[in-house]
């Protein structure tokens, strides 16, 4: 069974003055606390043990999630002590978070792609591969930077952004639990600039699982506006 570990320690600067009471990752969409929502994701894709890393008003986080052990009984929350970049807060999570899975799903507290994450668990059934991420298809993907990737799915690079089609980062990663000792040790990490490229040079397998699905990041006022209509245009994924 994949634990998975939602990083939620963003400061939010961009949208802040529209909450500023409140973290990013609990600003109500739908009726409902944005994490709330993510939370619902994971449990229909079969993901029961929950670690979120909080840094931003953690104890609001804290909180949040104490409140809702009732519906998922497997979450909990650890504290970052300082901003230690996406995947520093990963590692710290995944260091003092109860997480008994040899298979680690991560993602980000700010942003969903609705993909069946089926698939991308099935490419740790191939042993010589050490990880995966999802990659999103896109018509249009100059906003966003993209994946290069062999013919048969191996990541090799993360590329700027460039006008066209593409295939672009999701933020959903998942690894095998024992490939965390590889992980540079200096802080703040993170996964594309530091991560990814390391595990890449050291020649680890990480699979590139392509998807079509809907996306939304809600880091921006007008990303924030639209993710109502995000939650009731895909309420299938949320049941």
């Amino acid at each position: 069974m994949v634990a998975a570990v939602i990083l939620a320690g963003g400061q939010g600067t961009r949208i802040r003055h529209l909450h500023p009471e409140t973290p990013k990752p609990l600003i109500e969409v739908a009726s409902k606390p944005w994490l709330e929502w993510l939370l619902m994701y994971l449990k229909g894709q079969g993901v029961a043990e929950v670690v979120v890393s909080a840094g931003h008003l953690a104890d609001k986080v804290a909180e949040f999630i104490e409140q809702r052990r009732n519906v998922f009984p497997g979450i909990s929350a650890v504290v970052e002590p300082e901003p230690l970049g996406t995947a520093g807060g990963f590692l710290h999570a995944a260091e003092l978070g109860a997480i008994h899975s040899d298979e680690i799903l991560v993602m980000n507290g700010d942003s969903l792609a609705l993909c069946t994450l089926g698939p991308l668990f099935e490419c740790l059934r191939d042993p010589d591969t050490k990880g995966a991420l999802l990659g999103l298809e896109r018509e249009d993907a100059s906003r966003f930077g993209t994946l290069s990737f062999s013919g048969d799915g191996n990541l090799s690079a993360f590329v700027e952004k460039r006008p066209g089609a593409g295939v672009i980062n999701a933020g959903v990663y998942l690894f095998r639990k024992n490939l965390l000792d590889n992980f540079s040790k200096k802080l703040p990490l993170s996964f594309e600039l530091d991560v990814f490229p390391e595990l890449i040079a050291g020649g680890n397998q990480i699979k590139v699982l392509r998807c079509a699905g809907d996306f939304i990041d809600i880091g921006t006022e007008a990303s924030l506006a639209d993710a109502g209509a995000f939650i009731d245009r895909n309420r299938e994924w949320f049941l």
